[in-house]
């Protein structure tokens, strides 16, 4: 099971902590829309998950606090496209 994701609004990004490395999705929030700039998954967890898990965990954050979301983030934007149950998130 992977660790949960927080968000960290100083640097703008979500973040996830696993095996000592650092997942992210750098962002940007204005209007209650959550943009999704970038997301990079250090080499060492490619393969395992870790980048869905940490998108998916960043949108539950997202809907959590009432926000909609827009993507300019290839990965996001693919996770997006695979996944209707967060069809209603995008502005």
């Amino acid at each position: 099971m992977l660790p949960a994701v927080k968000d960290n609004p100083a640097e703008h990004r979500f973040e996830m902590e696993v095996e000592g490395h650092t997942a992210f999705s750098v962002y940007t929030r204005m209007a209650g829309v959550t943009t999704f700039l970038h997301t990079e998954v250090p080499p060492a967890l490619g393969g395992k998950g870790v980048g869905s898990a940490l998108v998916k965990g960043a949108l539950d954050l997202v809907r959590a606090r009432g926000d909609k979301v827009a993507s300019r983030c290839a990965f996001t934007t693919a996770f997006l496209k695979k996944h209707p149950e967060y069809q209603d998130l995008l502005a």
